[in-house]
């Protein structure tokens, strides 16, 4: 009787963990497609890999739907986070603006901070140049799964963010999405209570 005990347990243990996973999966996937496309003071794109002194396709496709937001004059500037990761030599937001400027960007539209390594310190960051520069709302850009989690750290970080994902990305396909959006489950349940702890 005692064993059966601990097995109904642990079978509802293991019910409510498949549920959260799948309540999550479902969230960050329906949220991927949200956009509010409104007028703000700057964009706010996230790092990632950079090849070289170029762009991974991934940020070309985040630095590309920047500058549509700002030629269409929904932003009026753009703040390029992230530093220098996976052992790049170039900080991430240095390649961005430069691929920006080589795009007729021009240059004083253009802010970086060239110290973060996770998205959390994207925001923290990219806050303080905000701050510095009189810029209040924002509009994230990012990759459609990585929204919902990106979103919920901007808020934590007290910024007034709205999404922007890119209209296309890099990772199509079964082999490209499931890793990248197993990954994004799995952190967006951590940080959450990582601060539901704090």
């Amino acid at each position: 009787m005692f064993r059966n005990h601990w097995k109904r347990i642990l079978l509802v243990l293991t019910c409510v963990q498949v549920i959260l996973i799948v309540a999550t999966a479902t969230s960050i996937w329906t949220y991927a497609s949200e956009s509010e496309l409104i007028e703000a003071d700057a964009a706010i794109v996230l790092g990632t890999k950079v090849i070289g002194n170029e762009p991974s396709p991934v940020l070309e496709q985040r630095i590309r739907h920047a500058i549509d937001l700002y030629e269409a004059g929904y932003v009026k500037k753009i703040i390029f986070t992230g530093g220098m990761t996976d052992g790049a030599e170039i900080a991430e937001s240095v390649v961005s603006r430069d691929f920006a400027i080589r795009q007729h960007v021009p240059e004083e539209d253009i802010l970086i901070e060239t110290r973060s390594l996770v998205t959390e310190e994207n925001f923290l960051f990219a806050g303080e140049i905000a701050e510095d520069n009189g810029l209040s709302s924002f509009l994230v850009v990012s990759d459609p799964l990585h929204m919902k989690r990106a979103l919920l750290m901007a808020e934590h970080a007290g910024i007034d963010a709205h999404t922007s994902p890119t209209p296309s990305t890099e990772f199509t396909g079964v082999t490209n999405i499931a890793p990248f959006f197993a990954r994004e489950v799995v952190c967006y349940m951590a940080y959450v209570a990582m601060h539901a702890v704090i």
